[in-house]
């Protein structure tokens, strides 16, 4: 589905056509093993079904550039051996579909320069691609872009029918001082996301969400369902 023109959700991915760019955004890598240090057991499954995600959206779109916005790895101030390992294969993995990489830094990637210079990956606090600007969205830059794509919050909507919810990861589009702005979820599995009916948000981009539209995905598909102030309503 196109999010805005030019520009296509593809699982929780966003595909800009004219630029063959697939932008993906906090993975996490390490999570599980954060976890389990907390005493959780958590099996180890979210690398393959990542990369089993990534493959899929491989046989609909050819990037010639592949960008991650933030968050690639879990720990904010060492590098757990899962992520190390992780890491590099999901790099290595990524190179192989893409002809540039770039790692635009999260707040959770304080130390990511050495697994990215391991394969010569550029990392940078934002990136320019014509008139979209990408930041991860945990603090707010200057821009002159038409548009800001943003990770950072994890988008989610939970939903209700009788007496079952079930949450999904969804984007967010709306404005931010009369510029464009696009909220894209989780790629992590594990990590469903921040509520923006319930939920206090943390980026600065997204303090007034009442007109910000709501594309919700599940299992592969993409539904358009109105504005946030709609849906709040609706809760009511």
């Amino acid at each position: 589905m196109e999010i805005t023109t030019g520009m296509e959700i593809v699982e929780t991915a966003l595909w800009l056509k004219k630029e063959k760019t697939l932008i993906i955004s906090d993975l996490h890598v390490g999570y599980e093993e954060a976890l389990q240090q907390q005493g959780m057991m958590v099996p180890k499954f979210q690398l393959e079904e990542i990369l089993q995600k990534l493959r899929e959206i491989f046989k609909r779109v050819t990037p010639a550039r592949i960008v991650i916005n933030g968050d690639l790895k879990h720990e904010f101030g060492r590098v757990l051996r899962q992520e190390w390992k992780e890491v590099l294969q999901l790099i290595d993995f990524l190179l192989e579909h893409g002809h540039e990489l770039i790692i635009v830094k999260g707040n959770h990637d304080m130390i990511i320069g050495p697994l990215a210079k391991r394969r010569n990956i550029n990392v940078v606090k934002d990136l320019a691609i014509g008139d979209t600007a990408i930041f991860h969205g945990d603090e707010l830059h200057n821009t002159k872009a038409k548009r800001i794509i943003i990770g950072h919050e994890h988008p989610a909507i939970t939903l209700r029918e009788k007496s079952k919810r079930e949450k999904y990861k969804c984007f967010l589009k709306g404005k931010w001082k009369r510029k464009e702005l696009i909220a894209m979820p989780s790629f992590n599995p594990l990590t469903e996301g921040t509520d923006v009916l319930k939920e206090q948000l943390l980026s600065p981009y997204l303090q007034k969400l009442d007109d910000f539209e709501v594309f919700i995905v599940s299992k592969g598909e993409v539904f358009a369902f109105g504005k946030v102030k709609g849906l709040r309503r609706k809760e009511e």
